[in-house]
Parts: C-alpha cells; sequence; structure tokens
C-alpha cells in the first residue's frame, strides 16, 4: 500500500469532513419547499459558506481521485471514512465539547476498523471484469437501492428521511468513486479521445450531481449527527462492493482473514455512529423542514 495514496485519501477525507460541516450549516435554513428539488441547489449557491463547502468537497473529490488513480478501491474507500473524523473535529472546536468517552471509542473504532480490514484484507488489483451483465448487475443493485430508499424518504413524515436519503447519496458516492477509477485508466491507457467517448464519465458527473441534491436535502431536513454518519457507512461499503464486483479488487478469502475484514467493516460502521451521536455534532434545527429564508454567512 502506498504512502502517497495513504495521504491522498486522507487529505481527501479532511476536505471532505469539514466541507460537509459547512454545508449543512447552510442547508438546515433551506426553505421545506426546496426539498429534493434542483431549486435547493440554486438557492444554496448565494450562501458563501455553503460556496466554501462545496470548495472543500472539490478539493476532496479531486484529491481522491488521485489516491484512485493510485490504489485500489477497496483500500481508498476505508480511508475516505474517515472524513467523520474531521468534521468530528471542525464540529467540535465549534461547540466546545471534549471528546469524553464516546468520543474516544467512536475514534478508535473507526480508526481500528480500517487499519484491521486492510491489513487482512490486503487489497490487491487485478483484471477488471469483462463481463458486462455484471458490470450491469452491480450497478443496477447499487442505484436500483439508491432509488428505493429515496422514493421511501420522500414519502416519509418520520425522522428516518435524513438517514435514508444520506444512504443512498452514500451509494451513489461510492459507485461514483468506482466509475471514477475506470474512467482514470481509461484516460491513462487509450488518451483523452477515448476518455471523451465512453460514457463512464459522464455516468460519474450525473452520479455526482444526483448525489449532491440527495445530501443537501439530507442536511436540510436533518441534524449532521442523523445524516453524516449513515453517508460515510454507506459510500465505502459501496466503494468496496463495486471493486471486487467489477473492477478486479482481490481481498483474501481464508476463514480468518474474512473474519477479520468483516470485523474491521463492523468496526468503522460502530465507530461512525458513535461519532455521529456524539454531543459534539451540530443537532441542527428541530423539524429541518420548516420554511426559513436562507441568509448568506
Amino acid at each position: 500500500m502506498s504512502v502517497l495514496v495513504v495521504v491522498l485519501a486522507v487529505s481527501a477525507a479532511c476536505c471532505l469532513g469539514f466541507g460537509f460541516v459547512l454545508q449543512q450549516a447552510a442547508a438546515s435554513h433551506a426553505p421545506r419547499s426546496d426539498y429534493l428539488s434542483p431549486r435547493l441547489l440554486l438557492d444554496l449557491m448565494r450562501v458563501p459558506s455553503w460556496l466554501a463547502g462545496i470548495g472543500l468537497m472539490v478539493c476532496g473529490m479531486v484529491l481522491g481521485a488521485l489516491a484512485l488513480g493510485k490504489g485500489e478501491v477497496s483500500v481508498v474507500e476505508p480511508l475516505l471514512a474517515t472524513n467523520l473524523l474531521f468534521a468530528m473535529a471542525l464540529s467540535r472546536h465549534r461547540t466546545g465539547q471534549r471528546l469524553g468517552h464516546q468520543g474516544w471509542a467512536g475514534l478508535w473504532l473507526l480508526a481500528g476498523g480500517v487499519t484491521a480490514f486492510l491489513l487482512a484484507g490486503q487489497p490487491q488489483g487485478g483484471e477488471a471484469v469483462t463481463s458486462a451483465l455484471r458490470h450491469w448487475l452491480v450497478i443496477g443493485v447499487v442505484v436500483g437501492t439508491a432509488l428505493l430508499l429515496t422514493a421511501f424518504a420522500k414519502r416519509s413524515d418520520s425522522g428516518a428521511a435524513p438517514a435514508l436519503l444520506a444512504v443512498a447519496a452514500g451509494l451513489l458516492y461510492g459507485l461514483q468513486d468506482a466509475l471514477t477509477r475506470v474512467s482514470g485508466q481509461r484516460l491513462s491507457d487509450e488518451g483523452w479521445a477515448a476518455l471523451v467517448t465512453a460514457w463512464q464519465p459522464y455516468a460519474v458527473l450525473a452520479l455526482g450531481v444526483t448525489g449532491l441534491l440527495l445530501v443537501q436535502s439530507a442536511f436540510e431536513t436533518g441534524p449532521l449527527r442523523v445524516s453524516l454518519p449513515p453517508l460515510t457507512a454507506a459510500q465505502p461499503l459501496a466503494g468496496i462492493a463495486c471493486g471486487v464486483g467489477f473492477l478486479g479488487d482481490q481481498l483474501r478469502t481464508e476463514t480468518g482473514a474474512l473474519a477479520w475484514q468483516a470485523a474491521g467493516l463492523a468496526a468503522i460502521v460502530a465507530g461512525i455512529v458513535l461519532l455521529g451521536l456524539h454531543p459534539a455534532m451540530p443537532e441542527g434545527p428541530v423539524g429541518g423542514r420548516r420554511e426559513k429564508s436562507l441568509q448568506p454567512n
């Protein structure tokens, strides 16, 4: 595992974590009529702090793309999940809350889970799967699940809607990361002409815009502690599934290695949940769907 890949992925996670905090602070003041509508993005574009958050997210995506170009998806995705640590750091600075037992437990579970998965799985690159059926089966399952969760969230008046939207966005972002790696490989191997005539770059753009709308709608309707943990947990799981499913990533399959990989992924999810529920994470307005006017901040 390259040190450069680790540095790029962790730097990407830092930008993403800081960006999500700024985005949620702005989106929580969006009017209810913008829910799951492209108008939400247009309205938020008038808020400087949201634009700063988007700028950080774009930087994170670029760094993540560079990491994906030099390392396997199954390596980069768990490292990107550490964005919650940086979101926690910024939120903790803004709220003045100490980590306490819960914060430290979440931190060690997340860091330990990433380490255990990478050491046990020892992800390695391999030959990409050439079967179109397998490609579209994996993509169809990921996109179909995201659409189903979005439909449930749109019809739900309960507090589960932000979490459902966040999971849907995380699934799309995980798929986006996998297709970003495919696009990078095509550019490296065949040049710009082959890249612009392929469908993957346009799918990356469509997934990015759709995921952004879902994330901002989740941020609009719920506090960061409800929306960010599901997003952070779903993205690496989807990315790893795509990496193994059609990119040719190889993980160790011995019984002991599989057990440690499962334990590592479980620890990642548990750490994400503990950190997301920490008091340092802003609760946001109660009933975030209520009408509010967006004010530049």
